[in-house]
Parts: C-alpha cells; structure tokens; sequence
C-alpha cells in the first residue's frame, strides 16, 4: 500500500501539472488564435485542433504504454507539450496561425497522454483502493486549475512587442517539470506473457454492460460539461454581464469539478457506483434547469458548479467501472479506446457547442444535453438490472 500512495501521489502531481498546462493553454490561446486569425471566424478553431492532437494520439499513446510502461508514455507525452509550446510561441513570434493550429495540434499529445494518470493509479492498487486512488489523482487538477492561469498572466508579456510568447514558454517549463516528478514513478511492467497477450477479441470486451455504461457514462460526462462550459462565457457578455463576473463563474466551475475528489472514491466505496453515477446524472439535469430558469449571475453560477459536480461524479464512476471490464493484458486497447470515445465526443462538443447557441439560443441548448442524460441514466439503470441477474465474476 505504501507503493501505491506514493504512484498516487506522484500521479496527483503531474495530473496537478497537466492541469496547470491545459488552464493556461486555454486562457492564453483564444486570444493568440483572434490575434492572429484572418477570418476572425476560426479564432477558436486551435482549442477543437487541441482535442484533434488529443484524439489521434490516445490509443496509440496506450498501446505504447502497454509494450514500454506508463512512465515512458508519460514522459513522451512531455516531450509533446515542449514541441508543441515552442511551435506556438514560434507562431506568434512570426505571426502564423497556422503554426499556431499545429502547435496546439502536437500539445494534444500531451493531454492524451495524462488521461491516462488517472487508470495508471490504479495498475498497482488493491480493488478496494481503486476508485480511492482515481478521485485523489483527479483531486490534483485543483491545485493546476488556479496556477496555469496566474503563470501565464505574469509570463504574457515577457518578450516586448510579441504577446503571449512568454506564456507559451511556461508550458515548456511546466512539462520539463512533469518529465522530473515522474523519475519517483514506480509501477511494475507488465510480464513478457501479459504483453504478448492480445487477451479476448475487442468485440467480445464492448459487448459486455458495464464496458458499454461506463464508456456512455464518460463521454456524455465531458460531451454535456463541455458543451456548457464552452458556450457560459459567451452567455453571460450576450446579457451584459461584465467579463470579471464570467471569469468568476469558471473559477467556481473548476473548482466543483476537481475538489470533490478528494472524497469521491470514498464515497462510492460507502454508497456504491449506482448511487454515485445516477447522483452525477441528476447533478446534470440540475444544471440545466437551473441554466433554464434565469440570466443573472446567480443562475449561471450555480449551473456551473452542477455540471462541474456532475462531470466528477460521472467521471470518476465510469473509470472505476471501466477497470472491472478488462485484465491487465486487455487494458491498453480497451482504456485506448474508452479515451479515444471521450476525446471524439469533446471534438463533437466544442464543434457544436458555439454553433448551437448562435443559432439556437442558450435555452436550446441546455434543452438539447437532456436527452443524452436521460439515456445515461437509463442504462446505469439497465446495467443494475443486468448484473442483479447475473453477477460479474471480475476482470
């Protein structure tokens, strides 16, 4: 146990790196994007080229893993975000948004990559630990969330006459970071026969209830968080609410996202995953009748801080559930894919997510993420009813 607190701790670190990194990649590369676009149009077109890089890279990132380890997955996935943050520094040095779309194409990577820090916790960890581990490494984002952005406002301006270089160069200095904590990184290999096992047919994995839940469960914890929290900013200026107050709603939205797991694990230990992921579920619908209630900064809070609940408690019980699916030789192709899914779904989302509320409206749609909640919870529902008739015999 002593081993595995230590990964975890480690895990939490980097995860608290990642996050460092994504938040002030998002702070920083709307505004480089509209500085350097064109067509003002695409000004947003690097953060869906971020999830693209993201959702090319998962399944090969993890069948790597599956023959080298996750530390040198990991640290590839580092070596990602140095290339990718010198290119785009190197994009606004010379003033092409095209290098930039790249750059933030090649980050990707690197976001792929640490998704994986979530299942690597669990490799070594005895069952009863395992959605304890998962919720404590998410729980490592919270501390990123506030220093990514704070970094990158002081780093900005570092190079007169080229805004925002400086702050692409934190992202290198975040990542070499990353590449150092992760030499304490230490999960046992798979064994040669595991690694040479392609374990059972992919088709024989997906057809069984609790691989099907859990991968719903994961794509539509992002796909509505995301298309929410993508289209509250550009609410809340529509109705004339000052850019200070949506800066605070995020804040608050990160903040519910990642503070619950600390105890989330804890959690689905004392009440079960069933109660946690219908919990997570009914936390989404409340956001979006609160979201459909009213305009002022109250609703637009408060929805936040749902969704952003929902999203962990729909996050961390679909990972948990996803562990029970697979053996150790299968993990790869099956987490591979489980990612892949999630990262397909933000692409979709954040594609969506402006052009619904241009031309639909906000009330639209927030109306259009329930039915994707209703078949969630749905099938938590069905799989309750599957494994009460017949009980799973574990991975």
């Amino acid at each position: 146990m002593d081993l595995t607190r230590k990964n975890v701790a480690v895990l939490a670190a980097c995860q608290g790196l990642l996050l460092a990194n994504n938040s002030a990649l998002v702070t920083v590369n709307a505004l480089a994007g509209y500085a350097l676009a064109t067509d003002k149009s695409l000004a947003t077109l690097p953060v869906t080229a971020y999830f693209v890089g993201s959702m090319l890279t998962t399944l090969p990132l993890s069948l790597l893993m599956k023959r080298y380890g996750r530390r040198a997955g990991f640290t590839l996935g580092a070596v990602f975000a140095v290339l990718g943050s010198l290119a785009c520094a190197g994009a606004v040095y010379i003033g092409s948004f095209w290098l930039l779309c790249l750059g933030v194409l090649v980050l990707g990577g690197y976001l792929a990559a640490g998704q994986y820090y979530r299942f690597a916790a669990t490799d070594a960890a005895p069952p009863e630990f395992r959605s304890q581990a998962i919720s404590l490494v998410l729980a490592g984002g919270l501390v990123g969330g506030f220093l990514g952005p704070v970094a990158s406002t002081y780093a900005k301006d570092v190079m007169t006459g080229h805004a925002y270089v400086g702050a692409y160069f934190v992202l290198v200095a975040l990542a070499v970071l990353s590449m150092l904590v992760l030499r304490w990184l230490d999960i046992p290999p798979l064994t040669a026969s595991e690694r040479k096992d392609a374990g059972r047919p992919f088709g024989a994995i997906a057809r069984q209830p609790a691989f099907i839940v859990a991968v719903l469960c994961g794509m539509v914890s992002y796909g509505v968080m995301n298309l929410i929290m993508t289209a509250t900013p550009l609410a809340m200026v529509a109705c004339q609410h000052p850019f200070s107050d949506a800066a605070f709603v995020i804040q608050w939205h990160f903040i519910s996202m990642f503070a619950p797991s600390f105890v989330t694990g804890k959690l689905i230990h004392r009440f079960g995953l069933r109660t946690i992921l219908l919990t997570g579920v009914a936390l989404n619908v409340g956001c979006v009748a609160i979201a459909l209630s009213g305009l002022d900064v109250a609703h637009f809070w408060f929805a936040l801080v749902l969704v952003g609940l929902g999203w962990n408690f729909l996050f961390v019980g679909a990972t948990t559930l996803l562990t029970e699916c697979h053996t150790p030789a299968e993990r790869a192709k099956v987490q591979g894919v489980n990612d892949a899914a999630i990262f397909t779904m933000l692409v979709v989302s954040s594609l969506s997510s402006g052009a619904l509320f241009t031309y639909q409206g906000w009330q639209v749609m927030n109306v259009s993420a329930l039915p994707f909640l209703l078949l969630t919870g749905l099938s938590i529902l069905w799989l309750a009813r599957q494994q009460r008739r017949s009980p799973p015999a574990g991975a």
